[in-house]
């Protein structure tokens, strides 16, 4: 499934560009970038958008259609996923919510992109790791809209023994299907059902597992007082891979936090949630 993580994905009145971005010797990930063809009087500066775990572009196109026809739009896609070009050994370290904030820090420099005139979109480990960078005060922005943010990752306990276990490398990639089949049975979502599943089968296998066992160790600190972005953290109750009680708890250790809570998990990667993006923003002019 190589075709899910190359080529520019060209979308009606905007142009793109696609770029590898070195963030370390040997390691360099993927950024597409989009610019509207006409300058309208809704273009509103820079809109960057950090993705989930392993997700996939295609189940952002819908929003991103929209969006990029009246917003400079950088997608940045996390060195977990299959785009990122790694040619050295990896390691459980690699994919630390620290080294993640740090490639983002190192991509918007490279783009010449101010942090403070940024409005953030991302989504669960995307959410996750830039809540980590706001509060350690390495990333900055004018706004951020952090959907399904994770303050741990505590995986099913038979996930848990999986993903320590010594198996070889071989039996993990054809246990990748069960782990869809899994998954699909823990979510409601008719739509996040499918974008999961497409995404958990098209990933870097080796990257992904070391990526679970570092994320399997970490958790957001309690205090978060440290966060001067204004963000708003958005939810589903209707979201069952995304512990809604968590996600609040987050909300509200974030100071002057909005929560928005949306029809579905699916709703947030769609057009309409633009207005409640639109709504938020209105609110901290």
């Amino acid at each position: 499934m190589k075709e899910y993580w190359e080529g520019v994905p060209e979308l009606d009145g905007a142009h793109a560009v696609e770029m590898w971005v070195e963030v370390e010797p040997k390691v360099s990930i993927r950024v597409v970038v989009w610019k509207p063809k006409e300058v309208s009087e809704n273009y509103d500066g820079t809109v960057v958008m950090v993705p989930g775990w392993g997700s996939l572009f295609e189940g952002w196109r819908p929003l991103i259609s929209e969006w990029a026809r009246h917003r400079h739009l950088v997608y940045i896609e996390t060195r977990e996923k299959a785009s990122s070009r790694i040619t050295r050994k990896i390691s459980k370290s690699d994919f630390s919510i620290e080294r993640h904030s740090e490639d983002i820090g190192i991509v918007l420099e490279s783009l010449n992109i101010d942090q403070s005139m940024v409005d953030w979109y991302s989504s669960s480990l995307g959410s996750t790791l830039l809540i980590d960078a706001y509060q350690r005060r390495v990333l900055g922005g004018r706004s951020s809209v952090l959907l399904a943010p994770n303050p741990d990752f505590k995986f099913p306990l038979w996930s848990r023994a999986l993903i320590y276990s010594p198996l070889p490398m071989s039996v993990f990639r054809k246990m990748v299907g069960f782990v869809a089949w899994a998954v699909d049975k823990r979510t409601k979502e008719d739509g996040q059902k499918v974008r999961y599943r497409r995404a958990l089968l098209s990933q870097d296998v080796p990257r992904m597992l070391l990526s679970a066992r570092f994320n399997l160790g970490y958790r957001l600190p309690d205090d978060l007082s440290q966060i001067e972005v204004p963000c708003a953290v958005m939810t589903a109750s209707s979201d069952t891979l995304h512990d809604f009680s968590k996600v609040q708890r987050i909300a509200d250790s974030i100071p002057n936090c909005q929560m928005i809570e949306v029809p579905s998990n699916q709703y947030a990667h769609e057009p309409e949630v633009l207005r409640d993006i639109k709504k938020f923003h209105s609110s901290i002019d």
